[in-house]
């Protein structure tokens, strides 16, 4: 009976063993496919990027001195495309451009810059309805309360472009038009996390003055803190 426990304990012992190398061997396995794959989409956003900088300087385009040179700029936006969340499920980040044309650079410049954010507004409302959507036919919320919250997203675009803070300046290029206006053309990038967040603080805005108490099922959808 003795050698029989003892020889289940040393059985077990190797197994676990196994499993340990195992699971150790499939952790690096999995580390060194991740890293191939991300050098793999490396190299082409970078090739990706020198290309469309080469269309833009065809186009006229140009960065202001002391800034990074467009294929640089271009590159690292590419990049942080190809970023993922924690979870490996969604964008790491909302990425918005806008151009716009004025008189002066610096006007241009913050005209652009709202524009971008107005289009980054629309991307967090479209994402937002999508996960209502969602919670919707996974019978997660009644469609009376998705049409109500559905309605607050779209009273809260502007709220949602008004709480967006600070975001990330990715590329920055300007060309002088024929009538020596400046058209500036802008990329910027917000996190996806953050953004979700003010979204939220947005909508549960406009649902309380609504007198609508839908805060829980807001907080479902959604899923921030």
């Amino acid at each position: 009976m003795k050698r029989l426990l003892v020889l289940l304990v040393v059985v077990g012992a190797m197994v676990l063993t196994s499993a340990v190398v195992v699971n150790a061997q499939s952790q690096k396995e999995r580390q060194e496919a991740l890293k191939q794959r991300k050098d793999e989409l490396n190299k082409k956003s970078s090739k990706a990027a020198r290309n469309e900088a080469k269309k833009f300087v065809k186009e006229g385009w140009l960065v202001s001195p002391g800034a990074l040179p467009l294929d640089k700029q271009l590159d690292r936006s590419y990049l942080m495309q190809l970023e993922w969340d924690e979870s490996g499920l969604y964008p790491k980040y909302f990425m918005s451009e806008a151009m716009s044309i004025g008189e002066n650079y610096d006007a241009a410049k913050l005209q652009a810059l709202e524009l971008a954010k107005q289009n980054l507004a629309g991307q967090i409302q479209t994402e937002v309805i999508a996960l209502i959507e969602n919670t919707v036919a996974n019978k997660q919320l009644a469609a009376e309360q998705a049409a109500s919250i559905t309605e607050s997203v779209m009273a809260s675009k502007n709220l949602i472009s008004q709480s967006i803070g600070r975001v990330i300046p990715v590329v920055e290029a300007y060309r002088t038009k024929s009538d020596k206006n400046k058209e500036v053309l802008v990329r910027i990038a917000y996190n996806s996390q953050v953004a979700m967040e003010k979204a939220k603080k947005a909508i549960r805005q406009d649902l309380e003055e609504k007198g609508k108490d839908l805060h829980e099922q807001l907080d479902a959808v959604l899923g921030v803190e």
